[in-house]
């Protein structure tokens, strides 16, 4: 990830082939821009004008990509988090200028307005953000403002708008997992560590104790992997990479934790090498992996599809997308009929549909296609998607609504 820091300036290039409304998209995001690299020369929070934070988007039609107006700050590699109040907590990230942002937001769907939280008590982004059952939100890890990898952690409270820290983990690591267990403890396993090492370990947060202690390491190092609760309880870890530029290997591998016996064991091979793909529960119990990409990153975009049965414990291809796509994890949504919003990685979403293996793209366009964005759904079939950034330009404060 931090060969994809943007230190660029605050200049947003305009997308000749945006879908309309573009104007709208560009008259916003300017005021939105022009007041963050104000506050940020200055030292100060940002200020928004008014009229970017009341912003309110016209209500997204059936099948369509809409804008949602904008962030309060550009951001990618930040999470997103539904909380219990339906509200979406934005969290760190990289900004236009690349620095890691300590800010967070909440967007409220009712009135489409985006408002300033807590901010978090150090700069993150590839970090990952779990929601306790206890309603907090359990931010982890990432990299820090000067590119180092972070051990600390914070619990995001709801009801104050405060992040206090909590326990460390016991190794520094960004792009990571973090996975919600059946008994409300947390599953963090893998990415990169010190001096850019890739991490096999694992350990566990407990909220009663506000501790993380180790559990059963993977059978490989692994970053920009997928990590999937099951139905049983058990985690499907899949794909990812280690080593770096001609070093590298990509994992067709899988393996799954069982909290039960703490241990993680090898499981069937997807048909390709997967990396920076996403993987989402189906509800029939099977995991469906989209994207990724090959050695060559963005030369080497996969659309292929597949599906795994945990009970049959085997995995098969199941069609393509209708683009390739990468660097997408967390952006593919089970919506509440079965189907699948894989929102973001390209300039198009689409829809996957269990029952028929095909997939359908939603009308609308996305821009460039934002990289390292994040989604949350706000309703039955409706997901938010903020930020992220594109090849030819820096993170952007850009929000879209996508209905199924």
């Amino acid at each position: 990830m931090t060969g994809n820091r943007r230190r660029d300036s605050c200049v947003y290039p305009i997308d000749a082939g945006a879908a309309s409304p573009t104007a709208f998209i560009v008259s916003v995001a300017v005021v939105a821009t022009a007041s963050a690299c104000t506050s940020r020369s200055s030292g100060r929070p940002a200020t928004v004008s008014p009229t970017v934070a009341a912003t309110h988007p016209a209500p997204a039609a059936v099948g369509a990509v809409t804008p949602a107006g904008t962030m309060l700050r550009p951001r990618a590699a930040h999470t997103e988090t539904a909380l219990a109040d339906g509200s979406i907590l934005i969290a760190g990230g990289f900004g236009d200028e690349g620095g890691d942002e300590r800010t967070a937001e909440l967007y409220d769907h009712r009135t489409g307005r985006f408002t300033f939280t807590g901010s978090m008590t150090v700069g993150r982004q590839s970090h990952t953000a779990t929601l306790l059952k206890n309603g907090s939100v359990l931010i982890a890890g990432g990299y820090d403002p000067a590119g180092a990898r972070l051990a600390t952690a914070e619990i995001y409270h709801p009801r104050t708008g405060r992040f206090t820290p909590t326990g460390s983990m016991q190794a520094p690591r960004a792009d990571h997992t973090a996975t919600l267990l059946d008994d409300g403890r947390v599953l963090i396993a893998g990415g990169t560590g010190r001096g850019y090492t890739f991490l096999s370990s694992a350990e566990i947060y407990d909220p009663t104790t506000r501790r993380f202690t180790p559990t059963g390491s993977m059978s490989v190092p692994r970053e920009s992997a997928t990590a999937t609760r099951l139905q049983d309880g058990r985690v499907l870890i899949t794909g990812g990479d280690a080593g770096r530029h001609e070093d590298i290997q990509i994992y067709a591998s899988t393996e799954m934790y069982d909290p039960l016996t703490d241990r993680f064991t090898r499981s069937g091979d997807m048909s390709i090498p997967r990396h920076k793909h996403d993987a989402v529960l189906l509800d029939d119990g099977r995991v469906l992996v989209v994207g990724g990409s090959d050695a060559r990153d963005d030369r080497g975009l996969y659309a292929s599809t597949e599906l795994f049965d945990p009970t049959a414990g085997n995995w098969s291809d199941v069609g393509s997308l209708n683009e390739g796509r990468y660097k997408l994890r967390g952006t593919t949504l089970l919506l509440a009929d079965g189907r699948v919003l894989v929102c973001c990685g390209a300039a198009e979403a689409e829809e996957y549909d269990p029952a028929t293996n095909e997939t359908a793209p939603i009308p609308g366009s996305l821009g460039a296609g934002p990289l390292f964005a994040a989604a949350a759904r706000v309703g039955p079939r409706t997901v938010l998607v903020t930020g992220g950034y594109s090849l030819s330009g820096p993170a952007t404060n850009l929000a879209w609504i996508i209905r199924g």
